[in-house]
């Protein structure tokens, strides 16, 4: 057996060694897929174990991330840290080899995986943002950016809508820094995919404007090593179907049993007497297996050393792109003009999608790292930058994204761009297609990336275009995800303030719920928008009533207190762009805003009700639409939905009498 063929059962073992201990896992992908990663990682991956933040390093992904144990022995046996003890406690707590990889608990890591397709996405987002860095700061004699990113994708991957949306993109790209070795195996957990897969993926993917290349044996090394290579040659994406069996070499090889469960005690056993493997310590790695690893580690941190020569070189050399490039990957933003009274100034009332479009335009002038665009929706978003280009296959400079039509697959890519370096990336579209998103938006929340939904058209507002396009229970998703901040700002100041904040949020992404409607600038908006909540006025000298909102409405409680007062009643108007960030606030703040003997509470919003319980408490009331809507002018829909001065009147001064 040759000390390859050795390490690559040494991968096996290790694998399901882990899943039984655990009992639990999902051993048949590593045994199967473990020596195209091995081929790979070894002889064709630049990666440093030592420097693992390298920024030109070749990115990893494992999409069929369910395949975990497989990546975790990978990172033990090439030194990124994962000790025999962390595979010894495999998806347990506390244990940093978590069922499913999860970018941020372990090092080596590049995406957390494990609902499948959104790995592959994730890859197409990570190559174009190299892409990206590489046409723009890249010189002759100086390729400072310049390495591949890889997935390894499975059958579930191929099957997902939104490996196809992102695998067209790429395409259409043009990102040749792409390679996606697909373990072909034609199990899913039901057995076999003939019913349900019959498709030529291979075929798909040419008339995708990939390059296309098939490995008819999983287990020759050689052969994979060589078409990676070839892979590298072309100036498409590539993907390379490699035929493998899954749970290869155990008694459920080619068997859907083998997927999602532990082999057994015996069946272990079996295995290593199938591989030959004479060593009778478990977790154990061959002192063969670490000396051939060594020699890649040792390549691969000399390619590492000769980087760092070549980029102290640029910095001489071209100093202010080297400024620029640092300031990127380091994720600089524009501090001081952000709390700089001329961030907050605008020149008319308007929507606030057009206020965003103000701001974004103003950021773009600002920050060269930041990137993004829209679902085919930009003209509507306002989410083009005025002082850049679109980005193209012909034009890898370009910072305004043209997604197309796909949602779903935008919101990965963006992710991937996240997760990549050296940008601070965007996506947008209208409000009511957060529900296409909401898988790669819930990822992002997990990993805690720091990047901006830009989410237009946001209530009833959207008008004659119906219940289909006008997000009613939107606001309520977002909010209830972790980690995730939304705000819905009132007018130009708050929209500068939402972007203030996901600008400087850097353990989660935020998103902005915005207008298509024009609004009202009021005078009293400002700063304060960055608590989440806060007072916009006290009208008279007593507190009798409190009234809040959010976006649109705020400037309907404005109104609706001016009325009241005249009355003679004392209203507080309190303006809740995002209930997150008021809710991270501390309690005496809170309390000053809200102060708890003020029991009679009206809240408004043009969306569910659901949260807002929190706020108007037992004895209140809150205004939203809790149905759909429906398709009429806006103006008639806020008459008929009742989101009008009249009754907003009509309830607080029910509430005023009782």
């Amino acid at each position: 057996m040759s000390i390859k063929n050795l390490a690559v059962n040494t991968i096996r073992i290790l694998s399901a060694e882990g899943v039984q201990k655990a009992n639990s896992g999902h051993p048949g992908l590593p045994l199967g897929a473990a020596p195209m990663a091995f081929s790979l990682w070894n002889d064709c991956m630049n990666h440093n174990p030592e420097n693992p933040n390298w920024i030109n390093r070749d990115r990893f992904i494992l999409s069929a991330g369910h395949g975990s144990m497989l990546l975790y022995s990978l990172l033990h046996i090439f030194g990124y840290g994962v000790t025999k003890e962390d595979l010894q406690s495999f998806r347990q707590w506390g244990s940093n080899t978590p069922g499913h990889p999860e970018y941020g608990d372990t090092v080596g890591v590049e995406a957390t995986t494990g609902p499948l397709g959104q790995g592959f996405a994730m890859g197409v987002g990570m190559a174009l943002a190299e892409s990206n860095l590489a046409a723009r700061f890249n010189k002759d004699n100086f390729n400072i950016i310049d390495h591949y990113t890889y997935v390894l994708s499975s059958d579930g991957c191929m099957m997902e809508g939104i490996t196809n949306e992102a695998a067209s993109f790429a395409g259409s790209m043009g990102l040749e820094k792409l390679i996606v070795l697909y373990d072909s195996n034609n199990i899913s957990i039901e057995g076999r995919t003939d019913n349900t897969f019959s498709e030529d993926v291979l075929k798909r993917y040419d008339a995708l404007g990939w390059s296309t290349f098939f490995v008819e044996d999983g287990n020759d090394l050689e052969k994979i090593a060589s078409t990676i290579e070839e892979a590298k040659k072309t100036d498409k994406p590539s993907i390379i179907e490699i035929k493998t069996k899954i749970g290869y070499g155990s008694v459920l090889e080619d068997s859907e049993k083998s997927h999602g469960a532990p082999l057994g005690e015996e069946n272990v056993v079996k295995l290593k007497e199938k591989f030959q493997w004479e060593y009778e310590e478990e977790f154990y790695v061959p002192e063969e297996v670490r000396s051939l690893v060594e020699e890649s580690k040792n390549r691969s941190k000399k390619l590492n050393e000769e980087w760092d020569a070549l980029y102290s070189e640029y910095q001489k050399a071209f100093p202010e792109l080297g400024e620029e490039l640092e300031n990127s990957l380091n994720g600089e933003i524009p501090e001081e003009y952000l709390d700089s009274d001329e961030f907050y100034e605008f020149e008319k009332d308007d929507a606030t999608r057009s206020h965003s479009g103000v701001v974004l335009n103003k950021l773009a002038e600002k920050m060269t790292n930041l990137i993004g665009g829209s679902a085919d929706l930009a003209p509507s978003n306002k989410s083009n930058m005025k002082n850049t280009s679109n980005y193209s296959k012909d034009n890898r400079e370009g910072r305004n994204i043209q997604f197309g039509v796909r949602e779903l697959a935008m919101t990965a890519i963006t992710n991937g761009i996240a997760l990549h370096g050296g940008f601070v990336p965007y996506c947008s579209t209208f409000f009511v297609f957060a529900d296409y998103m909401k898988p790669p938006m819930r990822l992002a929340s997990i990993m805690k990336l720091r990047l901006l939904y830009v989410l237009t058209h946001d209530s009833i507002g959207v008008g004659e275009d119906g219940p289909t396009h006008e997000p009613i229970e939107q606001l309520a998703m977002l909010r209830s995800t972790p980690n995730m901040t939304l705000f819905r700002p009132c007018d130009a100041k708050e929209t500068a303030a939402a972007y203030s904040y996901g600008l400087r949020h850097k353990t989660g992404p935020t998103a902005i719920a915005l207008t298509r409607q024009k609004l009202e600038n009021l005078k009293e908006t400002g700063k304060d928008a960055l608590k989440g909540a806060y007072v916009l006025r006290d009208f008279g000298e007593k507190m009798d009533i409190i009234l809040m909102a959010s976006g649109s409405e705020v400037s309907l409680i404005y109104k609706a207190a001016e009325k009241l007062e005249q009355q003679g009643y004392g209203v507080r108007v309190v303006s809740m762009p995002s209930m997150d960030v008021f809710e991270e606030q501390d309690e005496e703040y809170k309390e000053r805003v809200l102060p708890k003997e003020v029991r009679k509470r009206i809240s408004v919003e043009a969306g569910s009700t659901f949260g807002w319980e929190r706020y108007v408490g037992l004895d209140g009331n809150a205004i939203g639409i809790d149905h759909f809507g429906a398709s009429a002018p806006a103006a008639t829909l806020f008459e008929e939905f009742g989101f009008t001065v009249e009754r907003v009147l009509e309830d607080a001064l029910s509430l005023l009498s009782e």
